[in-house]
């Protein structure tokens, strides 16, 4: 019988040559919403199917298989918190995942995520929803075949929904959210009734400006420009391609320099996580992240948590007015009310940060809805607006601006959204931790010193890969179960003043 060092070195090999092939498909998809010029969409679609049809057959190797058998009892296993059995544990998960997927479909989604991003635009572009229904159609019926594929205890949407968070169900969902949505509701009703926030002043923020300003904020917060790269895109996003490659994007409004600052603050906080992996386990499951929700707490927690932070614009209004001259220069108390201000609005991506749990939970309605065959794609539109007016209380008045807002479901996200909500419930929950680790922290912010918080980031979450699911790292970082009761509280106390409301 092989030694199994032997063994799990050569399975750590195959894993990290995937990786690189991984890598390669990432910058695919990175250079199709950045520089791909439009004739070369078609032709990127099939480049990105024949990479995944290679992914999907190194993922399915018969030989992984035989490896793992060999593994898991072997004394490589015996302590499960150690990075071989965390390794061993999560090959098994991706392995028997993978293989339950039969090739075709593989290659299929990939094929559609790639030709439906391309519709999307159009259908966006166009105001036209019916441009993009049979393409939504056909992304739907194959998510349903991956989700039977894949099998589920419940309902098909659980196997979608595990895929970015793991050990998560609709039904375990459900109860937070509804806590959430209950508290949100009546304080955005109350925020309504009380004096506004001031806007922004008026000026023309250039878009060279307004990057000079992204660079020294992102340096602030330790973004390592000699591992990564600020452009624009559509629609913002991260991208890691490999160590020392990690990508982020952005939009310019030359109206608002606020817009593009929280854009690069969110990928931000994507980006230091996925630059926190340790680079020693690249290719293994202890080099990746645990799950998309908490990739989301930490663009969330840097975006809202810190960048919306009174003790933040004490720091960074100089520099703001430094780089933008005609800035007519607030008080930082004057910003802070100003990039904290309550409006329900059409568009997720420019939400507030307490409504935007809304909208996230408008559009995990309307995915179960869909997989449990309750909603038509054809019908999607009136049933969007519908649940905006029950949640936030207006109507989006067209597609564009309503159910063709997101670029998700034109690539096959379906279980994707519920991830930025329960992101911010584990931001919420993780900075109540640090902050009884580092008392000086708004001190430290002031200063525009942010390395004591990343360091406890990367010691208590980045460093840890997939060792723990997200709820026992939740538990393993804070003493504490996933509560909606921290975000809940965090937005009484903050709205609370702000407004001069009574919250509690």
């Amino acid at each position: 019988m092989s030694d199994p060092r032997n063994i799990y070195d050569e399975q750590v090999n195959h894993c990290r040559e995937t990786a690189h092939l991984q890598a390669a498909l990432g910058l695919a998809g990175w250079d199709q919403q950045t520089m791909l010029p439009p004739k070369g969409r078609p032709m990127r679609a099939k480049q990105i199917a024949a990479l995944t049809s290679v992914l999907h057959a190194r993922e399915t190797d018969p030989a992984v298989g035989e490896r793992l058998d060999a593994l898991e009892g072997s004394p490589l296993a015996d302590d499960p918190a150690s990075p071989e059995a965390v390794n061993i544990r999560e090959w098994r998960r991706d392995y028997d995942q993978a293989v339950k997927i039969p090739h075709e479909l593989a290659v299929a989604l990939a094929e559609a995520a790639s030709e439906g991003h391309a519709v999307w635009e159009r259908a966006r572009a166009e105001d036209d929803f019916p441009l993009f229904a049979p393409m939504l159609d056909k992304l739907v019926d194959l998510a349903k075949q991956k989700a039977e594929a894949l099998g589920y205890e419940r309902e098909p949407y659980d196997a979608l929904l595990d895929a970015f968070e793991p050990g998560e169900t609709a039904a375990a969902i459900e109860p937070l959210f509804e806590e959430l949505r209950d508290a949100i509701i009546p304080l955005v009703a109350a925020i309504g009734q009380a004096d506004p926030a001031p806007p922004l002043p008026t000026s023309f923020f250039s878009e060279d400006d307004q990057k000079a300003f992204l660079n020294d904020m992102l340096r602030a917060f330790g973004f390592d420009f000699e591992a990564g790269r600020l452009d624009t895109a559509a629609h913002p996003f991260s991208q890691r391609i490999a160590p020392g490659d990690v990508r982020i994007t952005v939009r310019y409004e030359t109206n608002d320099f606020t817009n593009a600052f929280y854009s690069a603050a969110h990928e931000c906080g994507h980006a230091l996580y996925s630059l926190g992996l340790l680079d020693e386990h690249f290719g293994t499951p202890m080099g990746r992240s645990v799950s998309l929700g908490i990739h989301e707490s930490q663009s969330r927690l840097w975006e809202n948590l810190v960048g919306r932070s009174r003790a933040f614009w004490t720091f960074a209004l100089p520099t703001a007015c430094g780089r933008f001259p005609k800035l007519a220069a607030p008080a930082p108390e004057t910003l802070y009310r100003i990039v904290n201000a309550v409006r329900p609005s059409l568009i997720r991506v420019d939400a507030d940060e307490l409504t935007y749990n809304l909208h996230v939970m408008v559009r995990f309605e309307l995915e179960k809805a869909l997989f449990r065959g309750e909603l038509e794609t054809g019908d999607i539109p009136d049933a969007w607006n519908e649940k905006m007016r029950a949640f936030l209380g207006i109507t989006p008045t067209s597609p564009a601006v309503g159910a063709l807002q997101d670029v998700h479901w034109s690539m096959g996200y379906f279980g994707y959204f519920p991830t930025y909500a329960l992101g911010n419930m584990y931001a919420a929950q993780f900075m109540a931790a640090a902050r009884r680790a580092l008392p000086r922290l708004d001190v430290e912010i002031e200063r525009g010193d942010f390395t004591p918080l990343l360091a406890w980031l990367r010691e208590r979450i980045h460093a840890e890969g997939r060792r723990l699911l997200p709820r026992d790292l939740v538990r393993n970082v804070t003493g504490q179960d996933l509560s909606p009761s921290f975000l809940i509280d965090y937005f009484k106390d903050k709205y609370g003043e702000l407004y001069g409301i009574e919250t509690h």
